[in-house]
């Protein structure tokens, strides 16, 4: 995809974040959007910054974690717009404690979110993106936790590996068919977002780090965030129309990925023995 222009983007979890740089860059190319979010004061920022350009926008509260509701939004939105070409699957939530502390219902809620959501998204509106007749792209947000695993993130790193696999499966299908549609997997690295702060966190979380309350954590690694959304969402943009396979954010992400593909395995000892470090 060379151009957004004329084009119908639908952006998930687009009140804020990633989600929200995303809207207005795609506005800023031309491109008529389709933002959700859970968040209605946020998505009504959102909305009001996207009045400022020559695009139709149309916008819903959306529980991404909802198959029926889902399906509902991608048919208004090609009620609305007449088409779609573009879904991207962003929104998505962290959270933070140990296997054995970590209850099931907060692994549900996660997954629920963060890939329930990405393939209730990729599901409902791709056969839209394939009936448009034009070139249309897929993009789901993963993470650099869909790269590598570290203590305390087994229900966010099962969610954003489970991203990864999903979409690079997506993605051989589709060039299998040739058929003008395509998929990228997003892997930010530390982008300044709310996803922190509103983050769940378990006790274990500060036994390990050895700070004083889970607030103190959030806001120690918050301050390594390195890129910001509007960094992010420019990086992602270039990368869908450079029909990347896997779109990494930042040179906290490159790093990391180089050092899975170079130590695959031994990797893990290198996380344990920063983190003890860090919590000296």
């Amino acid at each position: 995809m060379k151009s957004f222009r004329n084009k119908v983007a639908a952006v998930t979890g687009a009140a804020s974040g990633i989600g929200r740089a995303l809207a207005i860059a795609l506005a800023k190319e031309g491109c008529h959007l389709a933002v959700s979010d859970v968040d209605r004061v946020g998505l009504k920022k959102t909305v009001s910054e996207l009045k400022k350009y020559d695009v139709k926008v149309c916008h819903d509260i959306l529980d991404v974690s909802d198959n029926a509701a889902m399906n509902q939004w991608a048919n208004k939105v090609v009620d609305y717009h007449g088409k779609v070409n573009l879904v991207f699957n962003n929104a998505g939530v962290a959270m933070g404690g140990t296997v054995e502390e970590t209850p099931l219902e907060d692994y549900e809620w996660i997954i629920n979110i963060n890939l329930w959501g990405v393939i209730y998204g990729t599901k409902a509106f791709l056969p839209y993106i394939k009936s448009s007749g034009e070139e249309g792209h897929v993009v789901n947000i993963s993470s650099v936790f869909g790269l590598f695993s570290q203590p305390t993130q087994s229900a966010y790193n099962a969610s954003k590996f489970a991203v990864r696999g999903f979409t690079e499966s997506l993605r051989q299908e589709l060039d299998l068919e040739r058929g003008g549609v395509s998929a990228s997997c997003v892997h930010p690295g530390g982008i300044k977002t709310n996803i922190a702060k509103n983050a769940r966190m378990n006790k274990s979380v500060e036994s390990i780090s050895k700070q004083a309350n889970a607030e103190e954590m959030r806001d120690q690694f918050e301050s390594l965030f390195m890129t910001t959304p509007e960094t992010a969402a420019s990086v992602i943009l270039k990368g869908v129309k450079k029909n990347q396979r896997r779109i990494l954010i930042g040179p906290d992400a490159k790093v990391l990925d180089y050092m899975t593909r170079a130590l695959p395995a031994s990797y893990q000892s290198l996380v344990q023995k920063s983190l003890a470090l860090t919590a000296k």
